[in-house]
């Protein structure tokens, strides 16, 4: 059963709303480990939660009551849906229920599942339309600061399309420029010598897809290559990801986009303020964002600082950077 309301009838109590839950170990997950759950949401709303057993107990405004108890019920349905609750998640919440924000509560309640015993959903308004771009256009970009799940999220949809059996294989792919160094200089052969710069997306596919990633890789449903290696195929019954493409050039990014093939679907990710191309060379990701969008079929998910959903402080720091224009 889920969480039921009921107002504490003493006059004392009269600006508290109280919460009631019917599994006692779940409430202990939904409170988290030294109550850091509830702290998080007293923080942010402003409010003051208290548990006498089963029950919690919110302080605050009318409208913070209000806010705090559709938090404190969304995640008690994870958990008993089998989910887990962390901070994370206690944020994504947070984010979903801010009223001056643009914010799609109904996509925010659609996950995905990437692998049998795996779930991912949306954790901002953004991520919520970035999901629906995705669902929607055979093409996507997803633009904005780092931290903001671009990466992320688009390896977790292109798991859920392999799952749900939609498509054959994964191709995840990125320009492998270097910031400062050159690859010559790195040690061992030329896997050796890439595999640094496909590190995050191996991370993403983990994340999303668990031990069976090692598995689906070395039987080539997975594929993780540079872009160069793109060149002269067509891909065909596959998701792709072009992760970094701020780095990528006017040609390389036009040789890419026009390797989709039949019942295939492209997800093209990158910060422009993040580019390490030389100085006098064109960004091929701004140059197909101004010829390309409003295609049809061509989606476009900007992100902002205020999306950032990696450590608080991340948000911050991109903050500070644009406030110095870097």
């Amino acid at each position: 059963m889920s969480a039921r309301s009921k107002p504490i009838p003493r006059k004392a109590e009269a600006e508290q709303l109280t919460l009631e839950f019917d599994d006692n170990k779940l409430v202990a997950a939904l409170t988290g480990p030294h109550q850091k759950h509830v702290a998080r949401i007293e923080q942010k709303l402003s409010v003051l939660i208290s548990q006498r057993g089963n029950l919690l107990a919110v302080a605050g405004t009318a409208d913070t009551r209000a806010r705090a108890a559709q938090i404190l019920r969304a995640l008690y349905a994870r958990l008993q849906a089998g989910e887990s609750v962390t901070l994370a998640e206690v944020d994504a919440e947070i984010r979903f229920t801010d009223p001056d924000a643009n914010n799609n509560r109904a996509a925010s309640e659609g996950a995905i599942r990437t692998a049998s015993s795996r779930i991912t959903r949306p954790r901002s308004p953004a991520q919520a339309a970035y999901l629906d771009l995705m669902r929607d256009n055979p093409l996507v970009f997803g633009v904005g600061p780092a931290g903001t799940g671009k990466t992320y999220l688009a390896a977790a949809f292109a798991a859920h399309m392999l799952h749900q059996r939609r498509v054959e294989r994964l191709i995840l792919s990125r320009p492998a420029l270097e910031a400062g160094e050159r690859l010559g200089f790195l040690p061992g052969d030329l896997k050796e010598k890439i595999d640094p710069y496909l590190r995050p997306l191996y991370d993403a596919l983990f994340d999303v897809l668990g031990e069976q990633t090692t598995r689906l890789i070395e039987q080539g449903v997975i594929e993780v290559a540079p872009l160069a290696f793109m060149r002269g195929r067509t891909l065909t019954r596959a998701f792709v990801i072009l992760d970094e493409a701020q780095n990528t050039t006017p040609a390389q990014m036009k040789m890419m986009l026009t390797r989709l093939g039949e019942d295939s679907q492209m997800v093209v990710t990158g910060d422009p303020s993040q580019s390490d191309l030389p100085g006098n060379v064109a960004s091929g990701l701004n140059e197909a964002l101004s010829i390309l969008e409003g295609v049809e079929g061509v989606g476009v998910a900007r992100f902002a600082e205020g999306d950032v959903v990696r450590h608080a402080l991340v948000s911050r720091i991109v903050a500070a950077y644009s406030a110095r224009g870097k």
